[in-house]
């Protein structure tokens, strides 16, 4: 955290290798994230280049006393919303996204693993980007729900209530029975 204060600070006096200190640091995290919410790699990719620009330019918003990652995904997330809105003229609920692969260790482990995956990636994809968004960062990003929250920029209880409502739309499609039929 330390660091990115640092390198914010170096931004905000014009120096570029504070970009490059936290572009090195969230780039990774921040395009998962990114793909996960927009659904598609070259979209996402625009909005990720698009959030770095924005950084750069806004860098006098953002507040030092806190932590710089949920300023940067807030600031990626208006970004990725705005885009699909222009992209898809469809609810933001009702948006499409691709699957992602799986491991294991033994044969038939990596199988019921990639089954499994590709179960979960199928209803994910179902899901709208809002619902996702808050799945991605609470199980990929590990977030807490505190971080959540402050990420989302709503109140803990409706971060919580964001999180129950994605996890029940996502239960409810591997229990469709198309799921059930499935696993015959």
């Amino acid at each position: 955290m330390e660091a990115d204060r640092e390198d914010a600070a170096k931004l905000l006096r014009g120096d570029t290798s504070g970009l490059a200190g936290l572009m090195t640091r969230h780039q990774d995290r921040l395009f998962r994230y990114l793909l996960r919410l927009v659904g598609d790699p070259s979209v996402a990719e625009d909005v990720f280049q698009q959030t770095w620009l924005q950084v750069a330019e806004k860098i006098r918003r953002y507040d030092a006393e806190r932590p710089f990652a949920p300023w940067l995904v807030t600031v990626a997330r208006n970004l990725a919303l705005d885009q699909l809105r222009r992209l898809r003229p469809v609810s933001l609920e009702e948006a499409d996204e691709p699957a992602a692969p799986a491991s294991g260790s033994d044969p038939l482990e990596r199988a019921m693993t990639r089954q499994t995956t590709a179960r979960v990636d199928a209803a994910l994809g179902t899901l709208g980007p809002l619902d996702r968004e808050v799945l991605s960062l609470r199980f990929e990003d590990e977030l807490e729900l505190p971080e959540l929250a402050t990420t989302l920029g709503v109140p803990l209880p409706t971060a919580k209530a964001r999180l129950y409502r994605a996890l029940e739309r996502l239960r409810g499609k591997l229990l469709t029975p198309a799921s059930a039929g499935e696993r015959r």
